[in-house]
């Protein structure tokens, strides 16, 4: 199991670092303990959040109302619940 990324019931829980205003949204991978994450989105009134929250469900082909940031709403820093998801990404799969 790693500390990036964990099960906890049906729900997916991440640690992620969120680099913004990057070239394109793309799952970058391990970042030391976290899961590193680059969006477009700048982090300005919240676009990133919800850029981000957008691209995860994208990823996790869930519904935006399904993915939770938990904690680290204002900072790169962010700990996000994926409830039920119904796909794993590969970079995620490979750390679980």
């Amino acid at each position: 199991m790693s500390v990036a990324a964990w099960q906890e019931g049906d729900d997916l829980i991440l640690k992620l670092y969120i680099q913004p205003k990057a070239s394109r949204d793309s799952i970058v991978g391990l970042h030391g303990e976290e899961l590193k994450v680059a969006i477009t989105a700048p982090p300005v009134d919240g676009k990133a959040n919800a850029h981000l929250t957008k691209f995860l469900a994208k990823q996790f082909k869930v519904a935006k109302s399904l993915i939770e940031i938990e904690k680290g709403e204002l900072g790169r820093h962010k700990q996000v619940r994926v409830h039920s998801p119904q796909v794993i990404p590969a970079p995620i799969e490979a750390i679980l």
